[in-house]
């Protein structure tokens, strides 16, 4: 009877844990934070080299589990181009090195002088602390294009690298 009382104890302390302990294991990562994120670098279409920079937001509805938006913006070459990216992502808060995450987009490109284009996608790749509340993300994206016309475009699909860079609050 001993035995049985010690083992529901045990696996009932979880449970009883305060917020604040359940806070500090997910850290920045946690139910209720807000991450702002801002990336920037090189983007490549319509055989063109385009300066891209991005802003975005993030909350966590669960610990580990976002949902988000990003927006980019395409210049210095011709057409320009917008991209609002809202997303969901899971991140596995509980290692220690690195945290990897998961996640999947669906976005929409508004170009100057073309039909506009959805697509949607998945990521992969993990966040490293650069600071308190402040993480390096790297990763790969998947993003295929919806009802994407190959006489148009060179390719309906592609797989790039993405770095990013995110501040917990």
């Amino acid at each position: 009877m001993r035995l049985l009382l010690i083992t529901l104890t045990i696996a009932a302390a979880p449970l009883l844990a305060s917020p604040a302990a359940a806070q500090n294991v997910a850290g920045a990562f946690s139910k209720g934070r807000t991450h702002f994120v801002v990336s920037g670098g090189a983007g490549y279409a319509f055989n063109n080299t385009y300066l891209v920079l991005g802003l975005g937001g993030a909350y966590y509805l669960l610990d580990g589990l976002n949902v988000g938006v990003h927006v980019e913006s395409w210049s210095g070459s011709s057409p320009s181009m917008y991209k609002a990216t809202p997303s969901v992502q899971y991140v596995f808060h509980n290692t220690t090195v690195a945290k990897p995450y998961l996640g999947a987009f669906y976005r929409r490109t508004f170009i100057s002088d073309r039909p506009d284009l959805d697509s949607a996608g998945a990521r992969a790749g993990a966040y490293f602390e650069a600071g308190r509340n402040a993480y390096i993300g790297a990763g790969v994206v998947y993003e295929s294009y919806l009802d994407c016309n190959q006489t148009v475009y060179r390719s309906c699909s592609g797989t790039y690298g993405e770095l990013s860079f995110t501040v917990a609050f």
